[in-house]
């Protein structure tokens, strides 16, 4: 008997690290996702405003947050720097990174 509810809270343990190992995993893919989005709008926004590409700079890194699943939370143009910010939805949660795109100083 004793063996049996030993291996039934091994079991329990067991599966409890399982499901926050996925959990991890499953908010590392989410973080990483809205970093490449947040990283294509600012380029995007850096390259329309340098005139690389047509179109309105922040327009355009809203074009690219949305495809990538990502909305823009704010996008700032100093000069030919673009900073954006985006939002990627984790459940319950928001993951929001940031990223600055521009020419080299």
């Amino acid at each position: 008997m004793a063996g049996t509810v030993a291996s039934v809270g091994i079991a329990a343990v067991s599966a409890a690290v399982i499901v926050a190992a996925a959990g991890v995993g499953a908010a590392s893919v989410v973080a990483q996702r809205a970093a490449g989005a947040a990283d294509a709008a600012a380029l995007a926004a850096a390259d329309a405003a340098s005139g690389a590409v047509v179109g309105v700079p922040c327009d355009r890194a809203d074009e690219l947050a949305a495809a990538a699943g990502a909305r823009v939370l704010s996008c700032e143009l100093a000069e030919l720097i673009a900073t954006v910010s985006v939002t990627v939805p984790f459940g319950a949660w928001e993951v929001t990174v940031a990223a600055r795109a521009g020419p080299p100083p």
